[in-house]
């Protein structure tokens, strides 16, 4: 992997630069480096809090460590009417963890999400932003196994 103030160094000259940093960083690791956002915060001069706030404002990126493959179902109206909610609990029976948790051996992480633009395909998850749709909770075994 490469080295976080590698990464966000890249992008010290650009306009905004911060949040094609924190991009990259995801893109990276498959979250941000809790270190990495006071170093970004130097680097783009501004507080600390600025680089939390503009760390925790998009839904997309995270702090912190996350799994390999980063499950996102999403919540908004019409997947929850097709019954998102049923698929949710199979992903958790299926992988031992609630929504916002990560598998002990750091390979799977729920999240929730907003609406991913499929919406004539409800439910739908991500994994690693990658769509399924038309999720049944029958359909979650043979998805996760992709993974696997």
């Amino acid at each position: 992997m490469a080295d976080y103030k590698a990464i966000i160094d890249r992008y010290k000259e650009l306009p905004g630069g911060i949040i094609e940093a924190y991009h990259a960083l995801q893109r990276e690791y498959n979250y941000i480096p809790e270190d990495a956002v006071g170093y970004a915060a130097g680097v783009f001069d501004m507080s600390k809090a600025q680089a939390y706030g503009v760390a925790t404002f998009y839904s997309y990126l995270k702090i912190g460590g996350r799994g390999k493959y980063i499950i996102r179902i999403c919540e908004s109206a019409p997947c929850h009417v097709a019954g998102a909610h049923e698929v949710v609990h199979a992903l958790e029976k299926e992988l031992g963890i609630k929504m916002g948790e990560t598998t002990a051996d750091g390979k799977f992480t729920l999240e929730f999400t907003e609406c991913v633009g499929q919406c004539q395909a409800t439910p739908v998850i991500t994994i690693n932003s990658k769509p399924y749709g038309d999720m049944t909770a029958e359909k979650i075994p043979a998805v996760l196994a992709e993974c696997k």
